[in-house]
């Protein structure tokens, strides 16, 4: 039996992330490449991965 399904998963990033979801310290701001629409010339944005969101440091962390 495999224990794959007990193991905690890590939270998906993207390329523009700076930190995985959930960091402390850190939110969600929209991507400034893509300006949140998730497209460049008509593909999925390569910072974002297509969300149109990236995870920063806020407050100047």
């Amino acid at each position: 039996m495999s224990n794959e399904s007990t193991r905690p998963t890590k939270p998906e990033t993207h390329p523009g992330d700076q930190a995985p979801p959930g960091t402390p310290g850190t939110g969600e701001n929209t991507c400034r490449t893509c300006q949140g629409t998730g497209k460049v010339n008509g593909k999925p944005c390569a910072n974002c991965d297509g969300t149109g969101v990236v995870i920063e440091g806020i407050g100047g962390a």
